[in-house]
């Protein structure tokens, strides 16, 4: 059966909602403040225009401000010398009033705009933290190129969207009070061209919307294809020079921004549409009204007054109809986006503890299970001490466990049975975050960013020179930094001007530089010659002797002077 996708209303709606469920207590507090200006500035709107028909009028005939009641109190209570000084008067303070209402709107502009912009910036840090703060588990398994797209592109598509939404109520109540003008000058006229054009409102609301909210979500899935074309080419950068890739990485590219570029276009075609449909029919309407009058009575000076009022008033209520079906479109060309947001923002996450723990015994593991998927466990009923200070090495072939026990006991993973201790101390979410700032590790591939080496070896962590310089000569690294810039030295991205050992040598000083009591190496000099290996493992040893060492290895000669040997092959 043909799934029934919601209307263009309820998928809007449902926007709107989530849009409002985005913002906290503040942002709901200057809505109403951005509210209330939008009100002021539509009254100032509806003001400015009804000013210019008596404008017109006095300026045409001066001497009629002694006939009108209210403008011939001003005269007289002002003392004007002539009519024509009054319609003096007159214009000079229409023109204030035309550059007060330019002022306000532009300050209007600017704090919705201001709003707007920090809001997209608030839900990018939200964003930013709660993929942070995402278990292990769901990282693993999570899109690199969705979480960047979702953090750099889709939070300022909210940007847009609450500029859209406090547009649309701007213009909303500024067409209401050019309306009511409307229907006091001639209620007649005024229904016939209200049904008119809510005809047009609803005709491009059901077609040409549908086609912008498709296309909305066909640009969200183009800018993860372009994401993949980088991270599949540039991620592997040597391998596409090795094998020439040129031609397929620039066809995938390539294909991948047509695509955009199609979609860009379709979608800003279209969003003309409104703003040129309503212009022209609004017009032709009132073309048409005139030469009825003409056929009719043969002269339109009894209607002229009531006609130039139309004309002035559509001209500044149709762009305002068109702006609200652009403000329309662009919520529905979001709605994926701010969909997407929402569901990232209200997904529960384990809020995880620092409450203190002390390590100067011993770890042990009881009874742990862990599977990432139910039918295949890859842990199943380990027990195991380990003491403080001890060098404990895990083999055995690849696939057993060995990185998931160890992630299990650094407290990166959660087992999905079984208890860890800490000193007889039960290791839970409470207390995590503490036992993880006693844990350094050095995986097998160190990531290097570009950066000085200070920054790199720091990592997050305030920047101390005295203790980057420590550990930079307790890794064995300091002496080659000295030929160059010291801890200043730039090492380039992932650490293109370091040789394999020296990037390892500014791993160890990495993890050696918050000081761990516990020190993790996974796979870390596999990919090291033997002797560059050897070297390594001796200063590691050297500088480990009053810290607890957890290696994974697989060659022996890595883990020939540890204490104890773990066999996950065998049962625990």
């Amino acid at each position: 059966m043909k799934r029934k996708h919601p209307g263009t209303i309820k998928v809007f709606l449902r926007t709107i909602s989530q849009m409002f469920a985005l913002t906290n207590k503040r942002d709901k507090k200057t809505l109403t403040w951005l509210t209330l200006g939008s009100i002021l500035l539509s009254i100032i709107e509806t003001f400015s225009i009804s000013m210019i028909m008596p404008f017109i009028t006095l300026a045409s005939s001066p001497d009629l401000v002694l006939s009108n009641r209210y403008g011939h109190a001003v005269y007289e209570a002002l003392h004007f010398s002539s009519p024509l000084h009054f319609a003096y008067l007159f214009a000079f303070m229409l023109v204030g009033l035309y550059l007060f209402r330019m002022g306000y709107s532009l300050l209007f502009t600017y704090l919705y705009t201001r709003f707007s912009s920090h809001k997209a910036h608030d839900l990018a840090q939200q964003l930013f933290m709660r993929y942070l703060k995402i278990s292990y588990l769901e990282h693993i398994t999570m899109d690199a190129n969705h979480t960047r797209n979702t953090i750099n592109s889709k939070s300022y598509q909210v940007l847009e969207s609450f500029g859209a939404l406090i547009g649309i109520f701007t213009e909303i109540t500024t067409v209401l009070f050019l309306y009511s003008m409307l229907v006091l000058t001639n209620w007649k006229m005024t229904l016939v061209l209200s049904v008119i054009l809510i005809l047009q409102v609803i005709f491009i609301s059901k077609y040409v919307a549908k086609i912008i909210q498709k296309k909305g979500q066909a640009i969200t899935t183009s800018n993860i294809g372009a994401d993949q074309v980088f991270a599949k080419f540039f991620g592997n950068f040597k391998i596409t020079k090795l094998k020439d890739k040129y031609l397929q990485a620039h066809s995938d590219f390539s294909q991948s921004s047509l695509s955009r570029a199609k979609i860009q276009t379709t979608t800003q075609t279209l969003q003309a549409i409104p703003t040129k449909f309503l212009e022209t029919v609004g017009f032709s309407l009132l073309i048409l009204s005139v030469v009825y009058v003409l056929h009719k009575y043969g002269d339109a000076k009894m209607v002229l007054p009531i006609i130039s009022m139309y004309a002035l008033v559509l001209y500044r209520m149709l762009p305002s109809i068109s702006k609200i079906l652009g403000c329309f479109n662009t919520i529905l060309y979001s709605q994926h986006a701010i969909t997407n947001i929402y569901r990232e923002l209200k997904r529960p996450i384990q809020e995880e503890g620092d409450l203190p723990l002390r390590f100067s015994q011993n770890i042990i593991l009881q009874n742990i299970y862990f599977a990432y998927r139910r039918s295949h466990p890859i842990l199943q009923n380990i027990n195991l001490t380990i003491k403080k200070g001890q060098k404990v090495a895990f083999i055995g072939p690849s696939g057993c466990g060995k990185s998931t026990l160890v992630d299990i006991i650094i407290g990166v993973l959660y087992p999905n049975k079984g208890t860890i201790f800490i000193d007889e101390k039960p290791l839970d979410s409470q207390n995590i975050r503490s036992w993880r700032q006693k844990i350094g590790y050095i995986p097998q591939s160190i990531y290097l960013f570009d950066g000085t080496v200070a920054d790199n070896v720091a990592c997050g962590s305030p920047l101390d020179e005295k203790r980057v310089i420590e550990v930079c000569k307790r890794a064995c690294i300091y002496d080659f930094l000295c030929t160059h810039n010291g801890i200043e030295s730039r090492i380039g991205e992932r650490g293109i001007n370091l040789s394999g050992g020296q990037k390892q040598r500014i791993g160890i000083a990495r993890a050696l530089y918050d000081d761990p009591e516990v020190l993790v190496l996974d796979e870390a000099t596999s990919a090291l010659d033997t002797s560059t290996e050897t070297k390594i493992m001796d200063e590691i040893y050297a500088i480990t002797q009053d810290k607890t060492l957890l290696v994974i290895a697989h060659r022996l000669s890595t883990i020939e002077r540890c204490d104890v040997k773990i066999d996950l092959s065998q049962p625990l």
